[in-house]
């Protein structure tokens, strides 16, 4: 039976991608793409941005201990990151009015470590122009757009019922309490629903604002630079075919310089690593105007790198005003099955924290995602096993832990974390070709729909006799990383119970493990 069941879910997968692909016979046709949770929303009424903020126990069956998410309702991706005045922002698409995809408006929650968050009131919910979308925030420290000296700037998507997506913003002088809209919004007027998710920074050689849009399903990148953040000029437009993908939506850009390189972050869906939604980057430069990929003007096609190979770590942008340090936060979810996930009263989370990082691997550019180093703020003391026993060895952990695994690449591997219910998650390492394959199927917990994924594999991006894997487990996910953030695989699971226990099969190895407390007060 174990046979069939794999194979069927085998051929369900192939039959999802081959869909995928087979829906890109015609740009211009997406009807196969449709959505019911985007293209098809209840009518719902708006709400007020100071009605109260909700509560829970934060204790239901698969709620997350260590991630972000509402109290109640259905979130997306992050919004207006912003640091300011000690407090990480965090605004996020969200439905005030229920757990389905609808009503988008700007949730919002703050944090002084990046770990514990406390949720404010809703931001800014629709008016006449249309719903809020994706968007960035900044810090206007020298008064360009004349709403005075250090006002934080909302910049954000106007989705109109008329299919028109144009660009508005809005202004805080308290922190980001309180919000009023500028009269004079839409600020980049569009005709069409194919230009959404404004990414906003200081270009400081050009002493302007740079905005990147995406073109959604006609694919791209749009530039945009200002003076005041409320008149934009349009720059250049970026745009690489993706082999195999000729037909997908480009969004929530981030363009961030990173030393003597520019790395310019772009989730797509459909198309992402697997299947369903993903998050893509490419290196280059950058010169205020004009973002080229490098080795554009060579003779070998652009291919961009995955930043996740996981299912579940979409719409990823990083925070603005942080100084050198480059922090994302992704939506831990994806839009193949985003709104079947068995979470009541909320529905989705923010994967952890990642603080970006180019280096050097073979002969290219990777970009680096590990877990922020706060992470030590919610973490107990480590426990060390210099080997696993045949039988496995227990992990002593209520709610969620940190588990670290050092590997010699001298044979292959084979890692499962279960629990008391029959149910794991495995993966394998390949010590000839360097790489890990994941594999949540049916076995790993309660599955659903497109869910069900026999093999994620990813490149470990290491070099030595030995590598370092980290895993955070929470309630609903396990976050796999290579020590420094080289690899990164990010999935949703829903098993019945914590995994607890813990079995390696190959290769000699060292375990460590530590706690990490619930960071709901």
């Amino acid at each position: 039976m174990k046979l069939i069941h794999t194979f069927l879910n085998i051929c369900l997968v192939c039959c999802c991608i081959t869909a995928t692909l087979a829906s890109c016979s015609k740009d211009d046709d997406h009807k196969q793409d449709y959505n019911p949770l985007i293209d098809d929303p209840k009518p719902e009424e708006p709400t007020k941005p100071d009605e109260p903020v909700p509560s829970s126990s934060y204790n239901e069956q698969y709620r997350p201990q260590i991630h972000f998410t509402p109290a109640k309702n259905w979130m997306n991706d992050p919004n207006g990151m912003v640091y300011a005045d000690g407090n990480y922002h965090l605004f996020y698409q969200y439905n005030p009015q229920g757990n389905d995809w609808g009503n988008m408006s700007w949730g919002h929650a703050t944090s002084t470590d990046l770990m514990h968050w406390t949720e404010q009131p809703v931001a800014l919910t629709r008016d006449e122009l249309g719903d809020i979308f994706s968007g960035s925030a900044v810090i206007d420290k020298n008064n360009t757009a004349g709403f005075g000296a250090n006002a934080m700037v909302a910049l954000y998507t106007s989705a109109g019922s008329d299919g028109k997506q144009q660009q508005s913003i809005a202004f805080s002088t308290d922190g980001g309490k309180n919000f009023t809209r500028y009269t004079g919004n839409p600020v980049i007027k569009n005709d069409d629903d194919n230009l959404r998710d404004p990414k906003v920074f200081w270009h400081e050689a050009s002493k302007q604002w740079i905005m990147a849009l995406a073109k959604g399903w006609k694919m791209g990148v749009e530039f945009y630079a200002s003076p005041d953040l409320k008149s934009w000029q349009h720059q250049s437009t970026f745009f690489v075919p993706l082999a195999g993908r000729p037909s997908l939506q480009w969004e929530c850009p981030d363009l961030i310089q990173m030393g003597n390189k520019w790395v310019l972050l772009v989730s797509v869906n459909p198309g992402g690593p697997i299947l369903g939604s993903g998050m893509m980057y490419f290196v280059g430069q950058f010169d205020g105007k004009e973002f080229k990929a490098d080795g554009a003007e060579g003779t070998t096609p652009v291919e961009p790198q995955w930043l996740d190979y996981g299912m579940d770590n979409y719409a990823g942008v990083t925070w603005s005003n942080t100084g050198d340090r480059h922090i994302m936060i992704g939506w831990m979810n994806n839009w193949s099955y985003a709104g079947a996930v068995p979470c009541s009263p909320w529905r989705s989370a923010m994967t952890l924290p990642r603080e970006l990082k180019l280096i050097e691997h073979d002969g290219k550019y990777l970009l680096c995602a590990p877990v922020v180093s706060e992470i030590d703020k919610i973490a107990g003391t480590w426990t060390t096993r210099h080997s696993v026993s045949p039988d496995g060895e227990a992990i002593d952990a209520k709610n969620a832990y940190q588990l670290r695994l050092t590997l010699n690449l001298d044979k292959n591997t084979t890692v499962a974390i279960s629990n008391d219910h029959d149910e794991q998650f495995t993966f394998d390492v390949d010590a000839t070709t360097r790489s890990l394959t994941a594999h949540r199927t049916s076995a790993t917990g309660k599955s659903f729909g497109t869910f069900s994924i026999p093999s994620l594999r990813a490149p470990l991006n290491v070099t030595g006799t030995s590598v370092t894997i980290d895993l955070f487990v929470d309630q609903s996910s396990v976050e796999l990383l290579t020590g420094d953030g080289t690899m990164s695989m990010t999935n949703l699971v829903f098993p019945a119970s914590i995994y607890n226990h813990l079995k390696v099969v190959g290769a000699g190895c060292e375990v460590q493990y530590r706690p990490l407390n619930r960071i709901w007060q």
